[in-house]
């Protein structure tokens, strides 16, 4: 008995002795890539008095609250969803656009910061912002376009995921274009 327990103890050390051989390294940091697909635009296809370009690989349905003009576009892919609104301007400009700036504002407990941008495109009249939330906010991006004088239209970047910026940031880098795009693209009709 006492033989077999001294073998096993021999080879069990040997085995340990050849095994450790060579300089010990740290393993490089490894970092997650995630890759999406070069965006392809088609025209959105809705009855109002706007319409924009959309990515092909998000769906675009009518929101859920049965208001006139207010669409989700999904990307199933990135878990994430953009809230687009529609207002009819009526002598109420400024109150609209204090209620998207004060929406943007909500997210200011959790941001790290805000970043504002003005976008102007006179000859197509459209006018607005995109404010990038950096940290760990519920929405990434939010955004409104109107042409000042008839239509307002508003709209959030939203994950369906618990907010952690470094984790979502390619995503929501990836929706920041398409939002920008949709802003681009977004053409008024005459009243119908």
């Amino acid at each position: 008995m006492k033989s077999k327990i001294y073998n096993f103890f021999v080879i069990a050390v040997a085995s340990a002795l050849c095994s450790c051989g060579g300089d010990v390294l740290p393993k490089p940091k490894g970092m997650l890539r995630l890759a999406y697909p070069t965006p392809k635009y088609e025209k959105a296809s809705l009855d109002c008095s706007y319409t924009f370009e959309k990515n092909n690989i998000a769906n675009f349905k009518k929101a859920k609250n049965n208001k006139e003009c207010w669409y989700n576009i999904d990307y199933p892919k990135l878990n994430a969803t953009i809230y687009v609104s529609y207002y009819n301007v009526d002598k109420n400009l400024d109150s609209l656009l204090r209620d998207a700036q004060n929406l943007t504002q909500e997210h200011h407990i959790k941001a790290d910061g805000i970043d504002q941008k003005d976008f102007i495109l006179r000859e197509k009249k459209v006018y607005g912002s995109i404010f990038e939330v950096t940290g760990n906010a519920a929405s990434s991006c939010q955004f409104y376009v109107t042409d000042s004088l008839n239509h307002f239209v508003s709209g959030s970047v939203y994950f369906k995921v618990k907010p952690n910026y470094d984790s979502i940031l390619p995503a929501a880098k990836y929706l920041r274009n398409d939002v920008v795009h949709f802003m681009e693209t977004i053409q008024w009709e005459e009243e119908r």
